[in-house]
């Protein structure tokens, strides 16, 4: 039987959990050893605890659906898909194996075949550092709004988590950035940041260089920042840059009230498959989008991109 939304967010949920158990139960060796390479990234060893996880919870709790991951090179095909679902075990594998920083299980499905634009569901997974009690999950069906919530990792509590994007007009004293993680591009990035910041007249903003394609939705869905650029495939193409499972949980942005674009403001759209090289724009609500994003678009093509 074809999964409901319902039922596929459930499932969602579920997964996280199952990895978030698995990475907080691995906690021992050297987590940060590359373990090897796909076509997408590099593979650390705690990226291989999530994959393996994966992979067993999918033949066991859902036979019916196609796989997109970035621990495999191709997708994993069971029975008779319905739902194509595309996955992130660990989105900020850097941060997390060093315990600097959570990262984020990222799962969304679409109709088998769709692309992003037609994800149905989406669920986000906290995968906390090692000092944290509690870890966030935020889900939604679209047209439903968010559904989040909080657990207690001591008492398995669960509560309702209220998530509120900034509803700030301007970027001033608050958080916003281009995406520049990797030396590759770095310079480029950092001009282009500059550039824009100094056309829209600001002067104090502060920049939070966030590994996680995840971390930065979450970062605008709980009002923190403000707005996220991540150009990183149009200055280089040494393929250190997101890919479709990075934003395949753009859709929770969108249902909170705030607004995903390609970098000259067209609806982002990219196929669900693990190498695609996706640039995205993330704004915490429309008047920022409104007043950013014209102005992003002509920096950009100044530049010789678009």
């Amino acid at each position: 039987m074809t999964p409901s939304p319902d039922q596929v967010l459930a499932l969602l949920r579920e997964l996280g959990d199952e990895v978030r158990g698995a990475v907080g139960a691995s906690r021992h060796g050297d987590m940060s050893a590359v373990a090897g390479r796909t076509t997408a990234d590099t593979i650390y060893a705690i990226d291989r605890v999530a994959d393996d996880t994966l992979e067993d919870w999918f033949r066991q709790r859902w036979t019916d659906v196609e796989v997109v991951t970035e621990g495999l090179d191709e997708p994993l095909v069971l029975g008779d898909p319905q739902w194509t679902v595309v996955v992130d075990a660990i989105d900020g594998t850097r941060g997390l194996m060093y315990d600097k920083r959570p990262a984020w299980t990222l799962a969304a499905a679409a109709p088998h075949g769709g692309t992003l634009r037609d994800v149905q569901v989406a669920v986000m997974t906290e995968l906390p550092t090692a000092k944290q009690v509690l870890a966030d999950q935020v889900g939604a069906v679209r047209g439903r709004g968010l559904d989040a919530r909080r657990v207690d990792l001591r008492t398995g509590e669960v509560r309702p988590l209220p998530l509120v994007p900034s509803s700030a007009r301007t970027l001033d004293h608050g958080w916003a950035q281009v995406a520049k993680f990797f030396p590759p591009g770095k310079v480029e990035l950092a001009r282009l940041e500059g550039e824009l910041f100094a056309r829209l007249g600001v002067h104090e903003v502060f920049d939070d260089q966030y590994v996680s394609s995840g971390g930065q939705l979450y970062e605008l869905l709980s009002g923190r920042d403000r707005f996220v650029a991540d150009l990183r495939p149009l200055v280089t193409d040494d393929g250190l840059a997101c890919h479709p499972y990075d934003v395949c949980t753009a859709m929770l942005l969108q249902e909170a009230g705030g607004v995903v674009t390609d970098p000259w403001g067209d609806p982002l759209d990219c196929p669900l498959d693990s190498t695609t090289p996706v640039a995205w724009v993330g704004y915490a609500n429309a008047e920022l989008a409104r007043s950013i994003g014209p102005v992003l678009a002509d920096v950009l093509r100044s530049h010789g991109h678009g």
